[in-house]
């Protein structure tokens, strides 16, 4: 996402190769992406390779890495499982982790003096030293109003935050070469699941809605751009939890019955069907606060993501409490697949590696 240039040891966010792996680090498990273009079309991609491999709990917290150990041991056999001969990878932060700010500024500076303006504002908005944080820009666009000048988005995380994503790649024996945002990583990949809703607005408002093991990260978008972000203590750990207080199984139990089947006939009654109806409500209760913290009043669609998106019928139990269209996002739907790609796996597959997929999609940006 960031492509400015400042002298505080950011080589690891800058591209050095036209190939690398997207690495999505999620609170269950590593997400791999290797993508490559095809043909001379621009928009024409190939999934070569991609691996979900599961990660010991509490591991990450709160998007913190705070056994790096298992971490880098998961990044790993991910890396082998997936069978890539690359080792320069894209990771991301989440949200919570970066401070982001637009600024305006005159068009058409020498780049050290746009470092320097970039770093004058920093220093008045960001709560911690300058030297205890990454900090990276990027040039948005021109005003339309006035061409004379352009907006410019400033991002910073604490350094610890960014070199423990790197040490684990390293330890792990990869190389971070890029470090996104976790909602900007999403962003790129939203030209590419546009045509996955009808048509109607020019410009419709569209929350994405990403379900993960802990928690439901809410990112909106308009125009391609993001509006609002929101991030809920709620995810499929719940659904495990409660697998595992019904039918006297284990965790682990828990959690591979609930990806593999073979629960009691009851388990969808008693245990899914409500599951996906709190579910929903926490989807309403985002939306509700979407329409009183903005000056927005509708969202057109409602895309989700994330492990709980493969439930089966979620997107309609979702529709029917929002009263909103919603559908599953599929970042692959449009690319061709290598021979080592199983199309009905990466069908299920496709909503949690949307992040990973946004990053392994850095591999072709223009610089």
């Amino acid at each position: 996402m960031f492509k400015g240039k400042f002298d505080f040891n950011l080589d690891f966010l800058k591209m050095k190769s036209p190939s690398l792996i997207g690495v999505d680090i999620s609170s269950s498990s590593i997400k791999m992406v290797e993508l490559s273009k095809v043909g001379k079309t621009s928009g024409s991609y190939r999934v070569e390779r991609y691996v979900i491999e599961p990660m010991q709990a509490d591991s990450v917290q709160d998007g913190a890495i705070v056994n790096m150990e298992t971490v880098s041991e998961s990044i790993q056999r991910g890396w082998k499982r997936l069978g890539s001969r690359c080792k320069k990878i894209a990771l991301a932060l989440p949200a919570s982790d970066v401070i982001t700010k637009k600024i305006i500024v005159p068009a058409g500076q020498r780049e050290e003096d746009l470092e320097f303006q970039v770093e004058n504002e920093a220093s008045q908005y960001i709560p911690f030293p300058l030297d205890e944080i990454n900090l990276d820009f990027q040039i948005i666009r021109p005003l339309p109003n006035n061409p004379d000048e352009v907006e410019v988005l400033i991002a910073a995380s604490r350094k610890e935050k960014v070199e423990d994503r790197v040490a684990a790649s390293l330890t792990a024996g990869l190389k971070a070469v890029v470090m996104d945002v976790e909602p900007y990583a999403a962003q790129t990949v939203y030209e590419l699941i546009q045509d996955q809703f009808p048509g109607g607005s020019d410009d419709p408002v569209i929350a994405l809605v990403d379900i993960g093991a802990t928690v439901m990260k809410t990112n909106v978008l308009h125009k391609g751009e993001s509006v609002y972000l929101r991030d809920q203590p709620f995810g499929g750990d719940q659904l495990t939890q409660e697998i595992h207080n019904q039918f006297n199984l284990s965790l682990e139990e828990s959690e591979k019955a609930k990806r593999n089947g073979g629960l009691p006939e009851n388990y969808k009654t008693d245990v899914l069907q409500p599951f996906c109806e709190t579910l929903a409500i926490e989807v309403m209760r985002a939306i509700q606060f979407f329409y009183t913290s903005t000056q927005y009043t509708e969202i057109d669609y409602i895309l989700i993501a994330g492990g709980c998106a493969a439930i089966p019928d979620l997107d309609k139990v979702i529709a029917e409490r929002t009263q909103v269209g919603t559908f599953v996002v599929n970042p692959f739907l449009n690319m061709e697949f290598s021979s080592r790609i199983i199309p009905r796996q990466i069908k299920n597959d496709a909503p949690s590696l949307l992040i990973a997929c946004g990053l392994a999609m850095r591999s072709f940006d223009s610089l």
